[in-house]
């Protein structure tokens, strides 16, 4: 079994960050370079004299490791949603795998872009650490509403569970302490919108390819 979700949830990740990494490219990427230009004033390559650490180069390098991040970002989405199927007993198969992957953009996209939206160079945004405990907690807690309120026919449990959804939100993501941002609003809402669409592609293609590999897998002989 172990080998089995090790296999399908590498092989879906691979085939769904490929694909997407080559979306990236003609939607949120040329959007992260404009951004760069305005975050800079000088283009892309000048740093205003500071140093803002180590960067790929434009080109091959930087579609190289932006691909990387993707395809590893989609291997444990896979992995994640091929073994909590697992674990619960669920049976997998493409219907049933869509509708986990469904949820998992819901928990892992929708809900935290709710507060944080998707975020480009130069951006406004509030501290890196209580943002990423906001995501985090947030992501959590959607994934636990969701399957409180699909398991459960409860009046009293769906409420807590509706309770656990609306909490991070009625916290508040952290906001940033100056609201000057450089990046044009036309072009940061352009972004934060095409990434939500790109990481709904990423997570159906991730339940559709899981939901054809492992019936198959399923059905190899034992060595």
């Amino acid at each position: 079994m172990l080998a089995r979700i090790l296999s399908v949830g590498l092989l879906a990740g691979l085939v769904a960050g490929l694909l997407v990494a080559a979306l990236q490219q003609v939607t949120t990427t040329p959007l992260i370079v404009a951004a760069e230009v305005f975050e800079t004033g000088h283009g892309a390559h000048a740093h205003g004299g500071h140093d803002e650490g180590w960067k790929p180069a434009d080109g091959l390098p930087r579609l190289f490791y932006t691909s990387l991040a993707t395809v590893v970002t989609a291997v444990g989405f896979a992995l994640l949603l091929v073994a909590a199927m697992a674990a619960v007993g669920e049976q997998i198969d493409e219907r049933r795998a869509l509708a986990w992957a469904a949820a998992g953009f819901v928990a892992f996209g929708l809900a935290p872009a709710a507060g944080l939206a998707p975020e480009l160079p130069g951006s406004a945004a509030g501290d890196l650490v209580a943002r990423q405990v906001w995501w985090v907690g947030t992501a959590c807690a959607t994934a636990v509403a969701i399957w409180m309120f699909l398991k459960t026919d409860r009046a009293f449990l769906r409420v807590v569970a509706l309770a656990v959804l609306l909490t991070p939100h009625l916290i508040g993501a952290p906001r940033p302490h100056d609201l000057e941002s450089s990046v044009p609003p036309e072009i940061a809402a352009r972004f934060a919108a095409l990434s939500l669409a790109v990481q709904a592609s990423l997570w159906l293609l991730i339940g559709v390819t899981v939901g054809l590999l492992w019936p198959r897998l399923a059905r190899r002989p034992a060595p």
